[in-house]
């Protein structure tokens, strides 16, 4: 699968997945209390290169940040399901079927809930009950295994890796990629995840805009790369097993303070680049050799969010000495909107069709 930590004794069939319980996801549901780094540094974005611009030069989430931090696939099949992207009488009809089939409710319970929630959505109170029902609330010949399943990774993703402002409902189009649950660990779930945060990073940058995406995996980001004593280290903690995003343990607040905000920015602007922990995963990489796919430049994708990904931009992050970047796939002068998002998505299909996307470092 990837997206957890497995148990032992956790064949990755779909007769396995009815063994699941919460407490294998736990590792991605690192609470979100400590804002302090993230909201900081989200004000040093740059939207048309999806970059950080900080005193000493830029810096960025990388692929390779996302598969050291969360330990899922970034490389695999393009998570995206066009089928779904817009609502008309025919997508609808097509979710109640789905919902029907793959969650194995009725189309009666399907279309009522398609119904309340009013689009190509399903609430989440709704779905858990799908993965935790009460006992004897079902007949016997259920398919149990495979239909909890998919709404258990249905839920997860939703309140995780795409996490989005309703904070109440889930996307059908991601169950459709939950169909054959042996093929889940096909798909670049950490490529996806990172261009949501793109773009809801990017999108951070307007006055009154909350971030959105996985924001765990923006906080790691932070305190592996940053001394800014916002986290203490998790003795429990073991490099090659746990995803590195549980090396930390958070100093949990329930607002971020405002003088303390204040503090880490004023930290962020005095950082030297000897004070930056430029490479942290030098130690990590087999045979010290970064993977290629962090290499890869170009496109990643989410659905219908496509978003540029620049690692020349950020070489001094795998080691090398940083060269004079080139800008390849938006205007200097574009702007976070949708004149920028259709440039995006005309270069992806442009991109396809002439057969360059073959490479499967963020699906193709």
């Amino acid at each position: 699968m990837g997206f957890t930590v497995v148990p032992p004794g956790h064949g990755g069939t779909s007769e396995d997945y009815s063994r699941f319980r919460v407490e294998y996801a736990d590792r991605l549901l690192i609470p979100q209390g400590q804002q302090g780094g993230y909201l900081c540094i989200c004000g040093a974005v740059a939207a048309e290169t999806n970059t950080f611009h900080l005193p000493f030069g830029e810096m960025s989430i990388s692929l390779e940040d996302v598969s050291f931090l969360l330990k899922i696939p970034v490389t695999g099949k393009v998570v995206a399901m066009e089928k779904f992207a817009r609502y008309t009488e025919e997508s609808r009809s097509d979710a109640i079927k789905m919902v029907s089939n793959l969650l194995g409710v009725s189309v009666e319970e399907a279309e009522e809930e398609v119904n309340i929630s009013k689009g190509l959505t399903v609430r989440k109170h709704w779905l858990k009950s799908q993965w935790c029902p009460k006992a004897g609330s079902r007949p016997r010949n259920y398919p149990l295994v495979e239909c909890t399943a998919r709404a258990y990774l249905l839920y997860l993703l939703s309140c995780t890796l795409f996490a989005d402002k309703s904070g109440s409902r889930v996307s059908i189009a991601l169950l459709k990629l939950l169909e054959d649950l042996d093929d889940v660990g096909n798909y670049a779930w950490g490529a996806a995840t990172l261009a949501y945060l793109y773009r809801h990073l990017g999108s951070a940058t307007r006055l009154k805009c909350l971030v959105f995406g996985y924001l765990t995996l923006l906080e790691g980001w932070v305190y592996d790369h940053f001394k800014l004593g916002l986290a203490t280290p998790n003795a429990k903690y073991m490099d090659y097993v746990h995803p590195r995003v549980s090396r930390w343990i958070q100093k949990h607040e329930t607002v971020a303070n405002v003088d303390k905000l204040g503090a880490i920015r004023r930290t962020l602007d005095r950082l030297r680049p000897s004070e930056d922990t430029w490479d942290p995963y030098v130690n990590l990489r087999e045979n010290g050799v970064v993977q290629a796919m962090a290499f890869y430049s170009g496109k990643i994708k989410y659905m219908d969010v496509v978003e540029p990904y620049h690692p020349e931009r950020i070489l001094r992050q795998f080691g090398h000495v940083q060269s004079i970047p080139i800008l390849r796939t938006v205007p200097l002068e574009a702007h976070r909107g949708p004149s920028r998002e259709q440039v995006l998505r005309q270069v992806w299909v442009r991109t396809r069709q002439l057969g360059a996307m073959e490479e499967p470092c963020v699906g193709s």
